[in-house]
């Protein structure tokens, strides 16, 4: 349900691609989610870039300003290297959006059009104020990831799907490597198929920041991020969908943890 008018790209700067996402009223939460329960909800229009922040821009970024991440400070990254079990991380003190893995895996050399990672919220809220750009909010995320639609996936209900759409792990466990998609961790953006809206890596890749708290929520020192990452897979952590919200501490810097952006204020109708 999006009662709105025409949705159409816009084009900021040389290479930076942002879709408009019409002012309207939007169906957003799934049935039986206390988090995030059916509901509708009108937004003003906003314009989100259709790609993760990349390694490149996000280098700019820190040339420009000299800024110095949560994790290069506090040396309390996250990062994932199999065979692990699930839902098992391990904290690696070389880990920094440079090294996304830990230096023993090589740097971002290479990769300088995947997804930046290894960073806090407070890291992406810093690029934000820099780039004249804002993290969308929860609703606002999940209304340019819906595209419209009102099943758990924007491509339906079929999960088999995902993997046209998304870079996730595809693996029954995380006790091995899964390159079976071309890609054990990121993959450059736009390696997938988009969403009806145009919008890239939605469902995968990296989870993305998102500005807003959830009833419950109990101290600010909480933040969230949605759209699923390159190690969820059906066993576990399955937040590739349209619905799920995921929670993290402000300051911790994950592997699997990137960010998109909105342009700031609205689009005239």
């Amino acid at each position: 349900m999006i009662q709105c008018s025409l949705l159409y790209v816009l084009f900021a700067g040389s290479d930076t691609k942002f879709v408009a996402v019409p002012a309207g009223k939007y169906r957003l939460g799934m049935a039986g989610m206390l988090d995030n329960p059916p509901r509708i909800v009108e937004l003003a229009s906003f314009e989100i870039e259709i790609y993760d922040v990349t390694n490149a821009e996000f280098t700019t970024f820190v040339r420009s300003t000299g800024y110095v991440t949560d994790a290069e400070k506090q040396h309390n990254a996250m990062v994932f290297v199999p065979p692990m079990p699930e839902f098992r991380w391990s904290l690696d003190p070389t880990a920094s959006w440079r090294f996304p893995n830990g230096r023993k895996l090589g740097g971002i050399e290479g990769k300088m059009s995947h997804p930046v990672t290894t960073i806090s919220f407070r890291d992406a809220s810093a690029y934000c104020k820099w780039a004249g750009v804002r993290l969308p909010t929860l609703d606002e995320w999940e209304a340019a990831c819906r595209a419209g639609t009102t099943t758990k996936f924007f491509f339906g209900e079929d999960e088999k799907l995902i993997g046209q759409y998304a870079n996730i792990w595809h693996g029954r466990d995380h006790l091995k490597p899964d390159y079976s998609d071309g890609f054990m961790y990121t993959s450059p953006v736009g390696t997938f198929k988009p969403n009806p809206f145009g919008l890239y890596d939605m469902y995968g890749n990296v989870f993305q920041f998102c500005t807003g708290h959830l009833h419950g929520d109990r101290t600010s020192a909480i933040v969230h991020a949605r759209g699923g990452s390159w190690w969820c897979s059906k066993n576990a952590c399955c937040f590739y969908n349209s619905a799920d919200i995921g929670s993290v501490n402000i300051r911790a810097s994950f592997s699997n943890q990137g960010f998109r952006v909105v342009k700031l204020g609205s689009i005239r109708q």
